[in-house]
C-alpha cells in the first residue's frame, strides 16, 4: 500500500437550479488525518462526498487531491486517484464468495482468471491487512460486520488511501464498531490511509475522530480539533438559532401490577419461511419503556410485523390487558393500542393523500371527535379539516398546508404527523419501530420527547430499535433479540454496553 493521501476542497459549489445544495465548501484533511463530517439530513455532506468522488461535478470550486489539482471525472476516475468510498448500504454480490467480490471489483479483471494465482495474491495481501477474514465463504453466509469489514478490505484491494466511510456503524454491534473504526484508527497513525466519516454519533466522533468539520443548509458551519468542542457545541454548529429539545426525563415507577403486553410462548415465520422468532415471555408495564435492542435482521421485524397484525404467530399467546390479541384495527381502537412502523411514509401513510386525510385515518370513520364510538354516515370533510390544523400546530407538523401530500414532507414531519395521528387519544400501548431511523436531529429529539411523555402519562411503551444510544437514552428495561429469541434483560439503569453489545453478537 502507499502513503495516506490529503485532500482539500476549495469553494466547492454544487447547484441544482436555483438550489445550492453545497455552498462555498472549503475542507483540508491533511494526510493520515481521521476527519469526521457532520451534519443533519440534507446539510449537504452527500453531495459533498458525491463531488469528491466524481458522482458529481461540481458547480465551481475545485478538489486538490495530495496538493494537486485534478478533475475526477466519475468514480473510476477516483479510484485510479487512491480514492474510495463504504457506503451506508452493502455492495457486494451475495452469491459469491469474498475473494470473487474482491477479484471482479477490479478494473483490470482479465476474461479468464488463474485463480491459483489470485488467490496467492490475495493471500499475501491479505497478510497486511489488520482485519481477519475468510474470503473463501459466500458473502451471503457472512454477518453485518464481516461485510463490512470486507467492503472496507475491498477498498484497501483496490488500492484506496483515502476512505469514505458513510455512517459505517449503522449495522454492527458496539463491539464490531469499536473494533472496525480502531483499526482504520490505526492505520491512519500509521500514515497508510486517510478517513473522511460520515456520522451522526457523537461518540463515536469523540473516540476516533481527531478532527471534524459540520454542515448546515449547504455550508461550512464549523469544525476543529476533536476534543476541543463540546457535544453542545458542535450541536450548535449543527442546528444554528435554532433550540433543540432535549429529551423530557421519565417520571414516576412503571405500574408493577398493570400489564398491559403479554406474549406468552409465541413462535412465527416471515413470509418466506426462513426467519423464525420463539418469545418464550415479553410482559410491558403501564408507565414502563421496553426497548428491544439487536442487530437488523435478528427477529424484531418478525415480532413487529405479529403485534401489528401483519402476519400471524403459528403458536402461543399474545394479550393486552389480559385479551387476546391479534392485532386488527377493532381490536387497536377498543383497546387502545397503536403501532407506529419503520419508515412510517412507506408502512404507515398513503403518500399522495394530504396531511389532513393521513391525519384522519383513525377518526374518519366516528362521529363527532369518536368519543362515544359511534360509525359516522359519511365523511365530515370540515371535521377532518379542523383536527387536522388542530393536530399540526400541537405536535408542530412543518407542511405548506393541510392539504399537501404528505409525500411532500420531511421525515421528521412524517413521523411528528404519524405521532399526531396515534397519540391524540388515550394510548394503553404504543409499539414504535425504529421510530428516528434517518431522521435529523432536531427531528429525534422532538420524537423521543413525545414518546417518553407517552410513557409519563401511563402509556405501556414496546421500543423496538437498531440505535443502542436510543435504547438507552429512553428505556426502563433493555431486552436483546438474538437469532429470533430474547436472550438477556437488564434494568436500563444498571445496563453494560459491553455487555449488551456481546449479547447482540450472539456471545450468550
Amino acid at each position: 500500500m502507499g502513503a495516506a493521501l490529503s485532500i482539500e476542497t476549495i469553494g466547492m459549489t454544487k447547484r441544482f437550479g436555483a438550489f445550492a445544495a453545497l455552498d462555498d465548501v472549503s475542507i483540508k484533511i491533511e494526510a493520515g488525518g481521521f476527519h469526521a463530517l457532520l451534519g443533519e439530513n440534507g446539510a449537504g455532506k452527500s453531495t459533498l462526498v458525491k463531488c469528491v468522488m466524481g458522482f458529481y461535478a461540481p458547480t465551481s470550486g475545485s478538489l486538490l487531491v495530495d496538493g494537486r489539482e485534478g478533475e475526477i471525472a466519475g468514480p473510476k476516475a477516483a479510484q485510479a486517484q487512491g480514492l474510495g468510498m463504504v457506503y451506508q448500504h452493502f455492495t457486494l454480490v451475495p452469491s459469491l464468495t469474498g475473494a470473487e467480490n474482491l477479484v471482479i471489483a477490479r478494473a483490470d479483471v482479465p476474461r479468464l482468471i488463474d485463480w491459483s494465482r489470485e488467490r496467492a495474491a490475495l493471500a499475501a495481501f491479505m497478510a497486511g491487512m489488520p482485519f481477519r477474514l475468510d474470503l473463501d465463504r459466500p458473502v451471503a453466509t457472512l454477518s453485518a460486520g464481516e461485510k463490512q469489514k470486507l467492503e472496507i478490505v475491498k477498498q484497501l484491494y483496490l488500492k484506496a488511501r483515502f476512505l469514505i466511510l458513510d455512517e459505517p456503524t449503522s449495522v454492527l454491534t458496539p463491539a464490531e464498531a469499536e473494533e472496525v473504526l480502531g483499526l482504520l484508527r490505526g492505520m491512519t497513525d500509521a500514515g497508510a490511509l486517510t478517513v473522511l466519516m460520515i456520522s451522526h454519533k457523537f461518540r463515536e466522533v469523540e473516540t476516533f475522530a481527531r478532527s471534524f468539520s459540520v454542515l448546515r443548509r449547504g455550508k461550512l458551519a464549523g469544525g476543529g480539533a476533536v476534543g476541543t468542542v463540546s457535544r453542545d457545541d458542535m450541536a450548535a454548529m449543527m442546528m444554528g438559532e435554532r433550540r433543540v429539545r432535549t429529551v423530557a426525563a421519565r417520571s414516576g415507577a412503571p405500574d408493577p401490577d398493570r400489564i398491559v403486553l403479554h406474549l406468552d410462548g409465541v413462535t412465527a415465520t416471515d413470509p418466506s419461511g426462513l426467519r423464525r422468532i420463539a418469545i418464550d415471555s415479553l410482559s410491558v408495564r403501564a408507565r414502563e419503556i421496553v426497548g428491544i435492542a439487536g442487530v437488523s435482521g435478528n427477529g424484531q421485524k418478525e415480532l413487529a410485523d405479529v403485534l401489528g397484525g401483519q402476519i400471524r404467530a403459528t403458536g402461543g399467546r399474545v394479550a393486552v390487558a389480559g385479551l387476546p390479541y391479534g392485532g386488527s384495527r377493532a381490536e387497536s381502537r377498543s383497546r387502545r393500542v397503536r403501532f407506529i412502523p419503520e419508515e412510517p411514509l412507506r408502512n404507515a401513510c398513503a403518500p399522495q393523500m394530504s396531511v389532513a386525510e393521513n391525519i384522519g385515518f383513525r377518526a374518519f370513520d366516528r362521529r363527532g371527535d369518536g368519543a362515544d364510538g359511534r360509525t359516522a354516515i359519511w365523511l365530515d370533510k370540515a371535521a377532518l379539516r379542523r383536527r387536522a390544523n388542530d393536530l399540526i400546530a400541537r405536535f408542530g407538523v412543518k407542511t405548506a398546508s393541510a392539504e399537501a401530500p404528505i409525500a411532500t414532507l420531511s421525515g421528521g414531519n412524517v413521523q411528528r404527523a404519524v405521532l399526531a395521528r396515534e397519540l391524540t387519544d388515550p394510548v394503553d400501548l404504543l409499539i414504535v419501530v425504529n421510530p428516528c431511523f434517518g431522521l435529523d436531529f432536531a427531528a429525534v429529539s422532538d420524537i423521543r420527547s413525545l414518546i417518553v411523555a407517552a410513557r409519563n402519562g401511563g402509556t405501556a411503551v414496546l421500543l423496538i430499535s437498531e440505535d443502542l444510544d436510543e435504547i438507552l437514552e429512553l428505556s426502563d428495561r433493555i431486552l436483546v433479540m438474538s437469532e429470533g429469541r430474547l436472550v438477556y434483560e437488564t434494568a436500563a439503569a444498571e445496563a453494560e454496553i459491553g455487555t449488551i453489545g456481546r449479547h447482540m453478537a450472539g456471545h450468550h
